[in-house]
């Protein structure tokens, strides 16, 4: 057993979250080991599964989250509604951006998606001035593609009372140039967005380190 000077918990009483690793957070949400680890153990033996990285909960489910020694159900649930609450949280921060260039968008959204392992498509909803009111992810598809109907996009903008949305997605392969699917999604998003006075601004790829705007090119 830890002394109690180096227990998690205790070390976040005393001196703060912000003093605490990532594995000493991860090891507050497990709170029990199994026979053999501590929890603190079992932390930095899942984070060094995933690469060391706390991302890896944002991408990795119930199911698989269940499949570590020691994490059931309860544990699984407690550290899925952990991530949802932090990215709630960032959202509501975001809200009072103003999006004014592609740059903007890269500098919002670079860091986040340009790990993700698929293509994850992303909704920017604005107002009338280009306030940022809300983010959504509407389709999470494979390595090459993400499917993306005009229903899933737009009844969030309708109920935001967007007046215009940017389109974001990753490409895992790092490289952000558009492809033909890409093209052809965001002219059908265009035309649907027309036809309800909703307007789309642009459609942001993000690759590694690096973006392309399709508006930029001319290709929208």
């Amino acid at each position: 057993m830890l002394p109690e000077n180096m227990r998690p918990r205790e070390k976040l009483l005393r001196s703060g979250e912000a003093t605490l690793s990532d594995a000493e957070l991860l090891a507050i949400l497990i709170r029990e080991g199994t026979s053999g680890l501590s929890a603190l153990e079992l932390a930095q033996q899942i984070l060094a599964e995933h690469g060391g990285s706390l991302r890896f909960l944002r991408e990795t489910s119930i199911e698989e989250l269940t499949c570590h020694p020691g994490i059931g159900p309860a544990k699984a649930a407690l550290l899925k509604a952990a991530v949802e609450i932090g990215r709630r949280i960032s959202i509501d921060v975001k809200q009072k951006l103003v999006i004014k260039s592609p740059d903007d968008v890269k500098h919002l959204l670079m860091e986040d998606m340009r790990f993700l392992q698929q293509e994850h498509f992303r909704v920017l909803y604005l107002d009338r001035k280009g306030g940022l009111i809300f983010i959504e992810d509407v389709s999470k598809g494979g390595l090459h593609s993400a499917i993306v109907h005009p229903r899933e996009v737009f009844k969030t903008a309708i109920k935001r009372s967007a007046a215009s949305v940017i389109l974001v997605h990753n490409h895992p392969s790092g490289d952000p140039n558009p492809s033909t699917e890409d093209i052809q999604i965001t002219r059908r998003l265009i035309e649907a967005g027309n036809l309800i006075g909703i307007e789309v601004l642009d459609h942001i790829i993000i690759g590694e380190h690096k973006y392309c705007s399709l508006k930029s090119l001319g290709l929208i």
